[in-house]
């Protein structure tokens, strides 16, 4: 599906008017250039960023990690400022600034008070176009990622979640780490890397996001200042990302024999893509069954049987793809017992459904969340920037919550059945040198 065609002259509309007094408009800009905004009625603040729709599985397989790279290396210095002026000028006026890369965009942030909206703008625009990724910046980061590789190496219950994705989209993009592997960053040229900046930060792979006391008039005309010469009026937005066939899906089980104190697991399938209409079930299911403290799974684990301090179910959702799964950190000795339990549970789930009342605190959780989601101005920036990024249309408040509320017992159990009529993937890190062991519980 392709985004936007050519757009020869600037163009604005309202999208949203809220409840509450807030306004989302849009402009997109000759070139392709998105700027959308959310005028927030009573704050004194604004959360304004730069979405670019590139991400980890951009990245060629001997290049894994290249967009987290960049991320680091783009607050490294411009032909303005420096490393230094770029974080204390934010710093200065009490602002936050920051970044992250996911597997299907990366995010340049600041967020300010109202009054310092043109130097976030500014600044963050800077940092995002004229990054000068010199030779020396990229040597300090590459070790300044390998410590962050360590880091999250050194962290078993995040390194389960990374193994159960590559687990499951097999040897695809979507399942590799986006801080790439040790080998791949060492190894990772800067030429390469510049070649990724110059060839896929664009205008009109960009959207930019604003949320707060603002008007919407006022930040165009400053994007349009400090995009200045790198617009381009002849170029055409990029297409949304591709949405439809799945990708290739990995089947069995995977275990890393580490010495933890403490057993890793994530037993999971594949879920439905980001805008699959089925997503408010599974987010009611989710929840549910494992979203909380009143949630079946946690009663079941952690209250009743006391086999485990952390359990919970999650979900998620790429373009054309998506994952569900169960995880749980418990003592090595109960992983037998601890999968016996929510093998039992997921049958459970399939044959009989949830209950009314389990539905009725899933929907109740998930309103909430929603509703207290949107209370500061980089949770609405966010929201607005994904919608626009995706290409999807942005919902109000109160008709998500309505889609929420539509959601009924069939549908979830609809959603149940297609999730679990695939063998579940199990990934475990733990003090176990084979998987032998579990292959009778999957």
């Amino acid at each position: 599906m392709v985004l936007r065609t050519l757009v020869m002259k600037a163009s604005t509309r309202t999208l949203l008017r809220e409840g509450d007094g807030s306004t989302v408009r849009r402009t997109v800009l000759p070139g392709g250039l998105r700027i959308i905004t959310e005028q927030v009625p009573g704050v004194r603040s604004v959360a304004f960023g730069i979405w670019v729709a590139v991400g980890s599985r951009d990245e060629t397989a001997a290049a894994m990690g290249s967009a987290h790279y960049l991320e680091h290396l783009l607050f490294k210095g411009t032909s303005k400022r420096s490393a230094l002026e770029i974080s204390a000028s934010i710093e200065a006026v009490g602002g936050d600034l920051n970044a992250f890369t996911t597997k299907e965009y990366t995010c340049y942030y600041a967020r300010v008070l109202d009054v310092d909206l043109p130097l976030a703008i500014e600044v963050v625009s800077d940092v995002v176009n004229d990054a000068l990724i010199l030779p020396e910046d990229v040597e300090a980061e590459r070790g300044v990622i390998l410590e962050e590789i360590a880091m999250h190496d050194d962290d078993p219950s995040d390194v389960v979640h990374d193994e159960f994705a590559s687990l499951l989209f097999a040897d695809t993009a979507l399942g590799r780490p986006v801080l790439g592997t040790v080998d791949t960053i060492e190894s990772i040229p800067r030429a390469a890397i510049n070649r990724f900046y110059r060839g896929r930060y664009k205008p009109q792979s960009m959207v930019i996001a604003a949320a707060g006391n603002l008007d919407h008039e006022v930040v165009v005309k400053l994007v349009k200042k400090a995009f200045g010469h790198y617009l381009d009026e002849t170029a055409e937005a990029r297409p949304a990302r591709k949405r439809g066939q799945r990708v290739k899906h990995g089947l069995g089980i995977k275990v890393i024999n580490r010495p933890t104190e403490q057993a890793h697991l994530v037993l999971g399938v594949p879920g439905p893509a980001r805008s699959d209409e089925r997503r408010f079930a599974l987010a009611v299911l989710t929840t549910a069954f494992g979203g909380g403290m009143s949630s079946r799974l946690f009663q079941e684990i952690r209250e009743k049987r006391g086999l485990a301090y952390s359990v919970y179910a999650f979900s998620q959702g790429f373009a054309d793809d998506g994952m569900f799964g169960i995880y749980v950190g418990c003592l090595p000795g109960k992983v037998k017992t601890v999968l016996e339990v929510c093998r039992a549970e997921l049958q459970s789930l399939v044959s009989g459904g949830l209950t009314r009342d389990e539905i009725e605190r899933g929907k109740g959780q998930v309103r909430g969340s929603t509703v207290l989601g949107q209370e500061d101005t980089s949770a609405r920036m966010t929201r607005i920037a994904r919608s626009e990024l995706h290409d999807e249309p942005l919902l109000s408040l109160d008709q998500l919550l309505a889609k929420i509320d539509a959601v009924t017992p069939d549908e979830i159990n609809a959603v149940a059945g297609d999730l679990f009529n695939t063998p579940p993937r199990l990934a475990v890190i733990g003090p176990f040198a084979d998987e032998t062991v579990f292959t009778e519980r999957i």
